[in-house]
């Protein structure tokens, strides 16, 4: 969820601010690769053998790797042990298929991998052969290709990384095509020719929103207001002589023009910034709880919502006038009849676009529609599935009932959030969680027949779907009972208010009090993480429930100064944090988090919510400025063992530690294991293996297997430029030195001496 922005700057002004903000997102991100490129010693160019093709034809593409001096990459092909390169495509526009051809690597034994390995030094030319799509239009077509490689050296190996290289082929009809060679020696590559385009998260949140859309088009036929209606409604055309497929199309494109046109209005009213920003808006949230508590009692029967009769009176009589007209006069006739059981549907997809694009409203009305009109189009199509819909009875009473329930239980999400933009502090958690607990056991109850309510009668029969229904009503109420006795809900924790003590633990967090953050930072040494958050952010609490939570996190963050700026209050220490965010980062987006050194110098930004601990504790770890205290490495056992169980670090207090952070891909790391299971036997220290493997324990239990290492081994997130990465901390927890590389002997058993001094 996002705090509003107000409107009041002309278009001219928000024209300037918005390529302000585009010139620094391209520095910043400039300046990201630019950081990279320390740790990539591989330099990537595509061409092809011909400058032009026609569609269809096939091309042959050179992706020249230039390798630096002393460092080697893995083939394609290469066997298990290290990380082989794999090539894929983005789906780029214009290839239809490819195969990739590498050229013949060096094979030879390595001893660190007990088995043959294939790699490149040098300058190597790898083959791509593009069929191109037979639709193409002339002109040029950009292609890209994405190389994922690792890298070693004598001393050390670079994680996997991945670059994307891309040329212009121009497409030109009647161009012949050249002949292909593959030159001798060169063999297929199977393993990463297969296409692999990432969709963006953005674009899965927007396919999953769609989903839920249609699936809610679905299930809204079956409520009481929709499904009674379906015979009448299919009476009008299904008997017409003619035009039953294009009448039936008509009637459906009413009903999609009804809803679809109610999302438009909402982006028009509100503006894009107005429909993304709408999440912290006390007016909204209120709107939101007063429309669901209508029609929660509604549903369940304290009153009746529903059209004013005059309106429904002359469309129907326009609809009677017979042809196209009159068959889209119908359809809008039946959404507007309806609306009093598709409201909770519709209310709750216009919710759920708070925070997206200004297109998702549109989009979501039009998917909600498509849903709810496809069974008419259906039958109209094919009359005879009509007599095999199950007759209305008291089975539509009973779903307007639950539905009453469960639309009451949604409406306490949105009442919360208004009570936490305002500050009232009245719907605590106990009282939130109490609410809905008895509104889904009380629904449950009324399924089993002890609530008295339409729909049951008392000699009707239990059958098992009702059976079934009323357990999970009944499972889902006491699933949130330890939530109210400090327990942890998951998932749930976003939409709910949290503890009195805060669901981050003892994490100590400053609210809204920026410099006497930096005043403490300052005298304590320590860097200071600013969360830029929302009494009414779903995505914020989420963050603060299940991410900082975590041991590897919460560890990290225990030696920093936390400090909570919200941004979505009515007071004005909201509207300073809003405008702070906005000038400093050029964003109004939350969550939205900073770290700072203890000189108030930025580090680091990192902006909306991930369910990707490494990425946040790769932000977290930023270098530069005052290094973050050693001992926050040890804090609140951010290791696991290769079982899953987080790693004791309290038997390590009063030792001297010696980290190694390696992998069972890196080679320099395999050659320093038999020195430090000597260090382990000859010395007091405690000596702990960090493997980084992606793989994790599915990885690293066989490489043990064949490989004993003696010392302590678990398993760590977040990731390192290059390994291996060698940490000897003294009996308190602070670092005495970091060895990036391979190192010897000699060099750890001298920090650990300085250690033990």
């Amino acid at each position: 969820m996002q705090p509003v922005v107000s409107t009041g700057a002309s278009k001219k002004g928000y024209r300037q601010k918005l390529m302000r903000r585009l010139g620094l997102l391209f520095l910043f991100v400039s300046s990201l690769f630019g950081q990279s490129e320390k740790f990539n010693h591989v330099q990537w160019k595509l061409t092809f053998d011909q400058p032009s093709a026609a569609a269809g034809a096939t091309v042959l593409g050179h992706l020249e790797a230039v390798i630096d001096p002393e460092w080697h990459m893995y083939s394609l092909t290469t066997p298990p042990g290290p990380i082989p390169t794999t090539i894929t495509d983005i789906g780029s526009s214009g290839i239809e298929k490819f195969t990739i051809f590498q050229p013949p690597p060096v094979r030879k034994f390595d001893p660190n991998f007990n088995a043959d390995t294939e790699t490149y030094e040098g300058t190597q030319v790898f083959l791509a052969k593009i069929e191109l799509k037979k639709d193409l239009p002339p002109g040029p077509v950009t292609l890209t290709f994405v190389p994922r490689y690792q890298t070693c050296s004598g001393t050390s190996c670079i994680p996997p990384r991945t670059r994307q290289v891309t040329a212009t082929l121009n497409i030109a009809p009647g161009t012949p095509s050249a002949a292909l060679t593959i030159p001798s020696g060169y063999v297929e590559a199977k393993p990463g020719t297969s296409k692999s385009a990432t969709p963006k998260t953005e674009d899965a949140g927007l396919v999953s929103f769609l989903g839920l859309a249609f699936a809610f088009g679905l299930a809204a036929i079956f409520t009481p207001c929709v499904f009674p209606m379906i015979p009448i409604t299919m009476s009008y055309f299904v008997g017409q002589e003619k035009g039953g497929f294009a009448q039936a199309s008509v009637f459906c494109l009413g009903i999609i023009v009804l809803f679809s046109g109610l999302g438009l209005i909402m982006t028009v009213a509100l503006g894009p910034a107005g429909v993304v920003e709408l999440g912290s808006s006390v007016w909204v949230n209120g709107f939101i709880s007063l429309v669901f508590f209508a029609f929660g009692l509604s549903l369940l029967g304290a009153f009746e919502i529903t059209i004013p009769s005059g309106v429904l009176t002359k469309l129907n009589a326009a609809s009677g006038g017979g042809g196209f007209a009159g068959t889209l006069l119908m359809g809008l006739t039946f959404a507007l009849a309806s609306f009093a059981c598709v409201g909770p549907f519709m209310g709750t997809l216009l919710a759920a676009s708070v925070g997206a694009d200004k297109l998702r409203p549109v989009l979501g009305m039009v998917v909600f529609a498509a849903g709810l009109s496809l069974p008419f189009f259906f039958l109209a199509l094919f009359p005879q599935y009509l007599k095999k819909l199950p007759r209305s009875g008291e089975w539509l009473s009973r779903v307007k009932v639950v539905m009453g329930f469960l639309v009451l239980a949604f409406m306490l999400k949105y009442l919360y959030s208004l009570d936490a933009v305002l500050q009232t502090g009245f719907l605590t958690r106990e009282r939130f969680l109490s609410i809905a607990i008895v509104l889904l056991m009380t629904a449950g109850l009324y399924l089993l027949g002890f609530v008295r309510l339409p729909g049951i009668s008392r000699d009707d029969e239990l059958g098992v779907a009702r059976l079934l229904i009323a357990v999970a009503l009944i499972g889902g109420a006491l699933s949130l009972l330890p939530g109210m006795f400090g327990g942890k809900l998951g998932e749930i924790e976003a939409y709910i208010p949290p503890p009195a003590a805060g669901v981050s633990g003892s994490l100590p967090w400053v609210e809204n009090d920026l410099p006497g953050a930096f005043a403490k930072a300052k005298s304590e040494g320590k860097r200071v993480l600013v969360n830029f958050t929302g009494y009414a952010c779903t995505n914020c609490h989420w963050m603060k429930a299940n991410m900082f939570t975590r041991p590897e996190i919460g560890g990290v963050m225990q030696n920093m100064v936390l400090v909570d700026l919200y941004t979505d209050g009515t007071d004005a220490a909201s509207q300073i944090n809003q405008k702070l965010e906005e000038d400093k980062f050029q964003t109004v987006s939350i969550p939205f988090y900073v770290l700072y050194d203890s000189d108030q110098k930025v580090l680091a930004t990192f902006p909306s919510l991930t369910r990707k601990p490494e990425e946040y504790l790769a932000f977290l770890n930023t270098p530069g400025g005052p290094a973050t205290p050693s001992a926050s490495v040890l804090a609140g056992s951010p290791f696991k063992s290769l079982d899953g169980a987080p790693i004791s670090t309290a038997d390590w207090t009063g030792k001297v530690v010696v980290l190694n952070y390696w992998a069972t891909w890196c080679v320099p790391c395999r050659a320093e294991i038999p020195d430090f299971n000597k260090l382990h036997d000859e010395t007091g220290v405690e000596v702990v293996g960090i493997s980084m493997d992606e793989g994790g324990a599915d990885v690293v239990k066989p490489f043990l297997a064949k490989n004993p290492i003696k010392y302590t081994v678990g398993l760590g997130t977040g990731s390192f430029d290059a390994l291996p990465v060698t940490i000897v901390l003294d009996k308190k927890g602070n670092t005495v030195q970091r060895f990036d590389g391979e190192v010897t002997p000699a060099d750890v058993r001298a920090a650990i001496a300085k250690a033990q001094a």
